[in-house]
Protein backbone atom coordinates (compact mmCIF):
# COMPACT_ATOMS: atom_id res chain seq x y z
CA UNK A 1 0.00 0.00 0.00
CA UNK A 2 2.98 2.33 0.53
CA UNK A 3 4.48 1.76 -2.62
CA UNK A 4 1.10 2.47 -4.31
CA UNK A 5 1.12 5.98 -2.34
CA UNK A 6 4.28 6.93 -3.36
CA UNK A 7 3.94 6.13 -7.02
CA UNK A 8 1.04 7.77 -6.72
CA UNK A 9 2.78 11.09 -4.79
CA UNK A 10 5.09 10.58 -7.56
CA UNK A 11 2.66 11.06 -10.81
CA UNK A 12 0.79 13.81 -9.17
CA UNK A 13 4.05 16.14 -8.84
CA UNK A 14 5.00 14.96 -12.38
CA UNK A 15 1.61 16.25 -13.86
CA UNK A 16 1.99 19.39 -11.90
CA UNK A 17 5.37 19.77 -13.15
CA UNK A 18 4.31 19.52 -16.51
CA UNK A 19 1.57 21.89 -16.04
CA UNK A 20 4.02 24.28 -14.92
CA UNK A 21 6.44 23.61 -17.75
CA UNK A 22 3.72 24.25 -20.71
CA UNK A 23 1.91 27.28 -18.67
CA UNK A 24 5.87 29.05 -19.06
CA UNK A 25 5.61 28.71 -22.96
CA UNK A 26 5.64 31.39 -24.83
CA UNK A 27 4.33 32.46 -28.04
CA UNK A 28 6.08 35.10 -30.23
CA UNK A 29 5.84 36.67 -33.67
CA UNK A 30 8.09 35.23 -36.26
CA UNK A 31 9.63 37.25 -38.67
CA UNK A 32 8.37 36.57 -42.79
CA UNK A 33 11.45 37.23 -45.34
CA UNK A 34 10.54 39.23 -48.35
CA UNK A 35 10.81 38.17 -51.66
CA UNK A 36 11.28 40.85 -53.97
CA UNK A 37 9.22 40.65 -56.60
CA UNK A 38 6.85 37.87 -55.13
CA UNK A 39 3.27 37.78 -54.51
CA UNK A 40 2.19 39.06 -51.07
CA UNK A 41 0.21 35.50 -49.35
CA UNK A 42 -1.24 37.70 -46.37
CA UNK A 43 -3.89 40.08 -47.52
CA UNK A 44 -5.68 42.59 -45.24
CA UNK A 45 -9.15 41.78 -44.92
CA UNK A 46 -11.62 44.75 -44.21
CA UNK A 47 -14.05 42.93 -42.02
CA UNK A 48 -14.74 39.73 -40.89
CA UNK A 49 -16.04 36.97 -43.06
CA UNK A 50 -17.36 34.90 -40.65
CA UNK A 51 -19.55 37.53 -39.22
CA UNK A 52 -20.58 38.30 -43.13
CA UNK A 53 -21.12 34.86 -43.34
CA UNK A 54 -23.45 34.49 -40.25
CA UNK A 55 -25.92 37.62 -41.67
CA UNK A 56 -25.86 36.35 -44.99
CA UNK A 57 -26.99 33.07 -43.83
CA UNK A 58 -29.93 34.66 -41.44
CA UNK A 59 -30.66 36.64 -44.34
CA UNK A 60 -31.74 33.62 -46.69
CA UNK A 61 -32.74 31.38 -43.60
CA UNK A 62 -29.92 29.03 -43.72
CA UNK A 63 -27.12 27.29 -41.62
CA UNK A 64 -23.46 29.00 -41.93
CA UNK A 65 -21.02 26.11 -43.45
CA UNK A 66 -18.40 28.02 -44.64
CA UNK A 67 -16.68 31.15 -45.03
CA UNK A 68 -13.11 31.71 -46.35
CA UNK A 69 -12.04 35.13 -47.69
CA UNK A 70 -10.18 34.88 -51.44
CA UNK A 71 -8.80 36.74 -53.92
CA UNK A 72 -10.83 36.28 -57.34
CA UNK A 73 -9.81 38.53 -60.31
CA UNK A 74 -7.74 40.59 -58.46
CA UNK A 75 -10.66 41.61 -55.88
CA UNK A 76 -10.68 40.30 -52.09
CA UNK A 77 -13.98 38.31 -51.84
CA UNK A 78 -15.42 36.65 -48.78
CA UNK A 79 -16.75 32.95 -50.18
CA UNK A 80 -19.65 31.72 -48.04
CA UNK A 81 -21.31 28.65 -48.04
CA UNK A 82 -24.81 28.19 -46.53
CA UNK A 83 -27.18 25.12 -46.03
CA UNK A 84 -30.52 25.68 -46.79
CA UNK A 85 -33.53 23.55 -44.92
CA UNK A 86 -34.38 20.50 -47.13
CA UNK A 87 -37.36 19.98 -48.32
CA UNK A 88 -39.57 16.64 -48.35
CA UNK A 89 -37.23 14.65 -46.83
CA UNK A 90 -34.48 15.76 -49.44
CA UNK A 91 -30.87 16.71 -48.30
CA UNK A 92 -30.33 20.36 -47.09
CA UNK A 93 -29.11 22.62 -50.38
CA UNK A 94 -25.81 23.97 -50.74
CA UNK A 95 -25.52 27.57 -51.32
CA UNK A 96 -22.96 29.65 -52.26
CA UNK A 97 -22.38 33.25 -52.10
CA UNK A 98 -19.31 35.38 -52.98
CA UNK A 99 -19.72 38.90 -51.41
CA UNK A 100 -16.99 41.43 -52.15
CA UNK A 101 -14.92 42.65 -49.26
CA UNK A 102 -13.41 46.12 -48.94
Amino acid sequence: MTQFRTLLRKATIGISMAGVFASSVVAAPLAVPSVPGAPNLVVPVSGDCYAIGMQQAAQVGGQLARATPEVRGGQQVCVIVVLMPARDGQRPRRNEIVVPMG
